[in-house]
């Protein structure tokens, strides 16, 4: 009781309104806002690790919207809708009338009549994911305002092309675990570096999201990548406004090697180059398997010029200590064990292997945290209660 008293209060010294609030990108956020995210995450962590429920919904839906393969956001998006009382509804486009011509505005008010929250993840396309969603949440919106709709269901960014929001703070819910505090991440030297994987056409939203978020904490983030894989300019210009405000730094260098010197956190992450993403969206449109085929031999060679940018032994020898914090969002392309050579060595992540799981456990978390935030009118004075 202790503990969840000491949460709440925490919560109270913050000034947020989220309510009945989308959650489409971190940048669009308050500090404030993310921290009440963050805080109100470890609150259900820990109520639910005593085995306290934070029931909050007699009914409603919680809808999610999976255009993507998906583990751990997909289950992590049920469970955080069946701890806070709703029922789970997954849109499977290929059974519904999309497959016919439905029409997004069509389709999200028909899916909303009692929905709470609608979760989408939609990250294929660059371009289209995150403006896919702003469709939705128009749609409803003007479902709501017509009268359509009773209530506005607010929409949550499960990941899209642009960032990963719900990952983005799983891990810094993760990294103020590991540090103790958000304020101890204050200079702290974080390396979001690209890594080899015998794969193409990887989002670019975690590393985005990661470098769109840390910036807003006073860290020293280090983008590192080989030439010719960079990331969506507009982003990287987000993340240096945001260093420059919070008295972090954000650089940008080719080195795996230079990045991980000093760091506190390495983050070593495939993803496919900004370029190469702009190529494969019409490829993806078009359905054209053949010009698909010929871009991932093209991108695989590619990849394979840069096979020595592997997080290894002897370069986390090299962070600060030789104790840096590895983190990945996973699945991670480990060396021996899910491919010949890959993003880590079996060593390196069989050491941290637990903690990118604890890593993990933390978004079903955030997710319950981002829909109550959404939808509870009153959050503290129920949260008092739910506590009671």
């Amino acid at each position: 009781m202790k503990t969840l008293k000491k949460q709440l209060d925490e919560l109270k010294q913050l000034k947020f309104n989220s309510y009945n609030k989308d959650f489409l990108l971190t940048w669009e956020k308050s500090e404030q806002e993310l921290r009440a995210v963050v805080a109100l995450a470890e609150l259900f962590s820990e109520m639910q690790k005593a085995g306290k429920s934070f029931r909050t919904f007699d009914t409603g839906l919680a809808i999610s919207i999976f255009r993507d393969n998906s583990t751990r956001t997909r289950f992590s998006f049920a469970s955080a809708a069946n701890a806070l009382g709703l029922g789970l509804a997954d849109l499977d486009e290929e059974k519904s009338q999309i497959a016919h011509g439905e029409t997004v505005r069509e389709t999200a008010n028909m899916i909303s009549f009692m929905a709470e929250v609608i979760g989408i993840r939609d990250d294929m396309y660059l371009g289209e994911g995150n403006k896919y969603m702003r469709e939705v949440s128009a749609a409803v919106q003007e479902g709501f305002e017509k009268g359509v709709l009773h209530q506005r269901p607010n929409v949550i960014n499960l990941q899209c092309d642009i960032d990963h929001p719900t990952q983005a703070m799983a891990d810094l819910v993760h990294l103020k675990q590991h540090f103790g505090s958000l304020e101890n991440l204050r200079g702290k030297k974080i390396a979001m570096s690209w890594a080899y994987s015998p794969s193409y056409g990887k989002p670019l939203s975690v590393p985005q999201g990661i470098i769109g978020l840390m910036t807003r904490f006073g860290m020293n983030v280090t983008l590192a990548h080989p030439e010719g894989y960079g990331l969506i300019p507009d982003v990287v210009e987000v993340a240096k406004k945001n260093a420059a405000a919070s008295g972090g730094r954000f650089e940008m260098v080719t080195s795996m090697e230079e990045s991980f010197c000093g760091a506190d956190i390495v983050y070593p992450k495939s993803w496919a180059a900004y370029s190469v993403m702009q190529r494969r969206t019409p490829l993806l449109q078009r359905g054209d398997h053949a010009g698909l085929k010929a871009l991932e031999k093209e991108c695989l060679a590619n990849n394979a010029r840069f096979k020595n940018w592997e997080c290894a032994e002897q370069k986390m020898k090299l962070t600060r200590g030789g104790a840096a914090l590895y983190m990945h969002c996973l699945p991670a392309d480990i060396s021996g064990v899910s491919c010949a050579q890959g993003e880590v060595s079996a060593g390196v992540f069989e050491k941290y292997r637990i903690a990118t799981y604890q890593e993990a456990s933390f978004k079903p978390f955030v997710i319950a945290a981002m829909i109550y935030l959404a939808r509870v009118k009153s959050p503290l004075a129920a949260l008092g209660k739910l506590i009671k």
